[in-house]
């Protein structure tokens, strides 16, 4: 019997903890350690009754992302403040929601840098917990790069400052990184958008820009966003509404060509996107870049996956001048949850109109040059382990066997040198992985079990996030420019925070 075939039978046999599900979460005073399942099965209470889809207005025209402004009269460099605190407003109409935000934002804040820049943000802490600024793939160094190891406490602060440097171009994304309670500090809503810019402009810089910065919402009936689950803690906690830019369902006209960046900032949910047109048919998507910026050149796709934390760029082309409706929508994808859970559904994420005149690509949209040979071969083998031992659900996620221990190096690597990275996943589940210091390029990916397909090459691309999915290998590339520690581990935040997460030492 699998493990998924054992905690199916496990968790039928006892109904008690799918029903109940929803236990003691970590409060504010308790960071020292992660409550397991266990814990929550021992002190778990009545499940709330979630928020019916009915009660968040759709339809609205799509709002931007509210832009960070820059402090600082120097040229070449950005200064700003960041606050993380609660806030309360009406998410549900006369019930006050209490999320966590940055500056007292309702809307994720955009910060725009330029290669080459100084960056010097403060973090001023006023949550109960301690917390960080993760400065998702850009590639600074570990001591700036916001990880469990530099938490700034209640009431702290903390001024992270880095020099971008050329070639960083590209979509990336900020958000907390305190050791075990990253989920929830993201679910509650603190996570932002970052793009740098090239200091010349690429191919497509005459075009115009729109931005969908994707995350999810679990919401009781009361107006309190709901506590994770057993079933959150194995799987990734999914939220029952998907938000575009804090908006549900929210629409968008477009009357030209248009470049589309898209953020899949959610704790677990794979963003499985597709275009469809009135007439229910699949538009091709064109992919113009990824997490590190702008490919080599163009790709189309019937549908293209973002798992948790990735990002890409797309071309919303115009056919005629006459309006096109479509729908961006996230499509059903499985990614082998476990346990007695669907897979997750599909959903709609913007409704739009295009018009205008078509843009004609560049052949070439950028060069990347390949990393070369590599000096160093690398190995993590992502796996899990569950147990029902005395009725008690126990699930444990590794890297390399190991849980994470923040005081542990797990991977050695040199400064400056190739290394060749394989990942392989052993567990039963799709699980991204991430590595911090930048971008790698991925070279391909191979079942574990060849007898299932032949392996397959990526084209050129650079990038911080990939998905690997349940039995399969994926290699990649990738250059450490600074020295230090730093992590690499599954961006669902859940599993993160369980253990599958692993520290590397750059020397």
């Amino acid at each position: 019997m699998n493990r998924r075939d054992f905690l199916l039978k496990s968790l039928s046999a006892s109904v008690a903890l799918t029903l109940v599900g929803c236990g003691k979460t970590q409060t504010s005073g308790e960071h020292a350690s992660m409550p397991g399942m266990a814990d929550k099965n021992a002190g778990a209470q009545a499940t709330q009754a979630l928020a019916a889809m009915a009660v968040l207005p759709q339809g609205l025209p799509l709002q931007g992302l509210p832009l960070l402004a820059n402090q600082s009269m120097a040229e070449n460099t950005f200064k700003a403040t960041l606050t993380a605190a609660p806030m309360q407003y009406e998410i549900i109409a006369g019930k006050p929601t209490e999320v966590w935000a940055y500056n007292d934002s309702r809307t994720p804040l955009l910060i725009e840098l330029v290669e080459g820049m100084t960056v010097e943000i403060e973090l001023v802490n006023q949550l109960s917990q301690p917390t960080t600024l993760h400065w998702h793939g850009l590639p600074v160094p570990p001591e700036q790069d916001g990880g469990p190891m530099e938490a700034v406490p209640p009431n702290g602060k903390r001024t992270y400052t880095f020099t971008l440097p050329d070639d960083c171009a590209g979509t990336y994304w900020f958000h907390p990184h305190p050791h075990h309670v990253t989920h929830e500090q993201v679910f509650r809503g603190l996570a932002g958008a970052l793009i740098v810019r090239p200091r010349t402009p690429d191919a497509l810089a005459q075009l115009p820009e729109t931005h969908v910065f994707v995350t999810d919402l679990k919401l009781n009936a009361d107006g309190s966003i709901a506590q994770n689950d057993v079933n959150d803690d194995m799987n990734g906690r999914e939220g029952q509404f998907l938000l575009v830019n804090g908006q549900y369902q929210p629409t968008l006209d477009l009357n030209e060509a248009t470049r589309l960046r898209v953020w899949n900032c959610t704790n677990a949910r794979f963003l499985n996107l597709q275009l469809q047109s009135n007439a229910a048919s699949t538009v091709a998507l064109t992919q113009i870049g990824t997490d590190g910026g702008l490919l080599t050149t163009a790709q189309t796709h019937s549908e293209l996956l973002l798992a948790p934390a990735e990002r890409a760029e797309l071309l919303l082309n115009p056919t005629s001048s006459q309006a096109t409706t479509l729908k961006l929508n996230a499509a059903a994808y499985n990614q082998g949850k476990m346990g007695m859970v669907q897979a997750t559904p599909a959903s709609t994420l913007v409704d739009l109109t295009l018009a205008g005149t078509a843009f004609k690509l560049p052949r070439a949209l950028r060069n990347i040059a390949p990393l070369g040979d590599a000096v160093h071969q690398q190995r993590v083998v992502m796996s899990e382990t569950m147990s029902m031992a005395n009725g008690v659900h126990d699930m444990k996620f590794f890297i390399n066997d190991q849980q994470f221990d923040m005081n542990r190096v797990d991977f050695n690597s040199v400064l400056g040198v190739v290394e060749e990275w394989t990942v392989d996943n052993t567990s039963d589940m799709d699980h991204p992985f991430h590595i911090h210091g930048g971008q790698f390029q991925p070279i391909g990916r191979a079942w574990l079990d060849a007898t299932k397909g032949a392996p397959t090459q990526y084209a050129p691309s650079w990038k911080d996030v990939i998905n690997v999915r349940s039995g399969e290998s994926i290699r990649f590339k990738m250059r450490q420019i600074h020295k230090g520690v730093r992590m690499l581990h599954c961006h669902i935040l859940e599993h993160e925070d369980a253990g599958m997460m692993a520290n590397v030492h750059v020397v």
